[in-house]
């Protein structure tokens, strides 16, 4: 099977999409994937606010490591988070409409280092991620091809 760059990362995003309940159960939506990068979006609810009455930062980190988990995931390889940290620029109220950007900054061996921008539907930024993905043994795609990482 062979596959162009942008065809194996949407055919991964599908593959982990079917089984990525979290994701799917929290409402977030996949507006892209392409290799080494993803988008994905959140409208925060009721049920996300904390007792200040903003978005508890737990959903706001679990959109942006969503994001990165799909660009890291892109190439067919399985990758897993190595370590993740998040700053949090300005909270995010109930209604807000999140949108979590993350590109690949480099891969180097089994390792990646990606940054996620997490901003609101007037592209104010709420929160600024960066992750550091470690290459599993498995593919997503039996026979796909890769890049031989």
């Amino acid at each position: 099977m062979n596959m162009t760059p942008q065809e194996l990362a949407e055919a991964c995003r599908d593959v982990m999409w079917k089984d990525d309940e979290v994701v799917q159960d929290l409402g977030m939506h996949i507006e892209s994937v392409s290799p080494g990068e993803a988008k994905l979006s959140l409208t925060v609810t009721q049920a996300m606010a904390n007792s200040h009455g903003t978005a508890h930062g737990g959903f706001i980190f679990t959109l942006a490591d969503s994001a990165f988990a799909y660009a890291c995931n892109s190439y067919n390889h399985k990758a897993v988070a190595g370590h993740c940290s998040i700053t949090y620029v300005a909270p995010a109220h109930v209604g807000m409409h999140l949108t979590a950007t993350a590109r690949e900054h480099v891969r180097f061996g089994r390792n990646g280092m990606y940054d996620v921008t997490v901003t609101n539907e007037d592209n104010e930024l709420i929160a600024e991620f960066r992750g550091h993905s470690r290459i599993v043994k498995g593919l997503h795609i039996d026979g796909g091809e890769h890049d031989g990482t």
